[in-house]
């Protein structure tokens, strides 16, 4: 079997480390906060590293799952980054969210050193990273991707081969635009209906037998109405994801006027103290102007 490395055990790499664990790999991790790696170890055979640099020393395949840009840069080549400890040979699946033409250049630059790296982004949140329920979209080689779909299998349901390097961070882009767009939507349909006194529950099963239905309305409508905004993804990150889809839509000339309009609802969102928050939290800022709180009638 496989030496398995991880870098990064946040909201999302944990569980999915979790998951390779459960599935019988062997893992050596790192994470900055070095009690969530710690944490690992009664889960299964796990070595908590220095460094990402001393992952890669030991790892035949090294996932990363971090935060933005800067944070991948840092990790992959920072003065104790992956690359660090690379030798050739050596696989990088990237589940980031970041820019695709930062994937491009990573890419390119690790080849040269005989380093292959996929771009590996996931729909879902954290519940589907426990519930190994991810869905991955890849660029990169695809006999690389081939290698290691025994991983993808471990952390989800399935994986997607979508082409060449950074296309598996366009489509994660596009998906997310599309799901913010439908995060909106289902706010301000919530709103309408519950200043009309219409129960915000039963809305949501109307509305799930028809053509409004969406994977956003199942996931988040109900922890709208329950008043549950503990981050399963949090406002922050969207808005963070969004901008990178702004950029790449700038960069193409493609008129984006629903996204550009949802990336600055949620930049209110953040203004009013939600940044932290389960990116459905944006539906506070509705009932704040409407005058009603959107929760299932007693």
């Amino acid at each position: 079997m496989k030496k398995i490395g991880f870098v990064g055990l946040g909201t999302m790499g944990l569980p999915m480390a979790k998951n390779l664990l459960k599935a019988g790999y062997s893992l050596r991790v790192y994470n900055r906060t070095a009690s969530k790696a710690r944490s690992l170890q009664s889960e299964g055979d796990v070595e908590v590293a220095s460094s990402p640099a001393e992952v890669a020393r030991n790892s035949e395949i090294v996932i990363t799952m971090v935060t933005n840009n800067q944070a991948l840069e840092e990790v992959i080549k920072g003065e104790n980054g992956v690359l660090a400890g690379a030798s050739a040979g050596l696989i990088i699946i990237d589940s980031s969210t970041v820019a695709p033409d930062l994937v491009q250049s990573l890419a390119k630059e690790l080849a040269e050193k005989d380093i292959e790296l996929l771009d590996a982004p996931v729909t879902g949140s954290e519940p589907q990273a426990i519930a190994a329920e991810l869905a991955f979209m890849v660029g990169g080689k695809e006999e690389v991707y081939q290698q290691c779909i025994p991983l993808f299998e471990a952390m989800g349901k399935q994986s997607h081969y979508m082409g060449g390097s950074g296309l598996g961070a366009y489509t994660k882009l596009a998906n997310n635009t599309m799901s913010a767009i439908n995060l909106l939507s289902l706010s301000e349909a919530l709103i309408l209906a519950s200043k009309a006194g219409v129960d915000p529950q039963k809305f949501m099963e109307v509305a799930s037998g028809g053509g409004a239905r969406s994977g956003m309305m199942d996931n988040k409508g109900p922890k709208i109405i329950n008043r549950d905004f503990h981050p399963n993804f949090k406002t922050e990150l969207m808005h963070k994801d969004l901008g990178l889809a702004l950029n790449v839509a700038a960069e193409m000339n493609i008129p984006v006027p629903l996204l550009a309009s949802v990336r600055e609802q949620l930049r209110i969102a953040m203004a009013k103290g939600y940044a932290e928050e389960d990116m459905c939290a944006v539906a506070k800022c509705y009932e704040e102007w409407d005058g009603v709180e959107i929760k299932k009638n007693a």
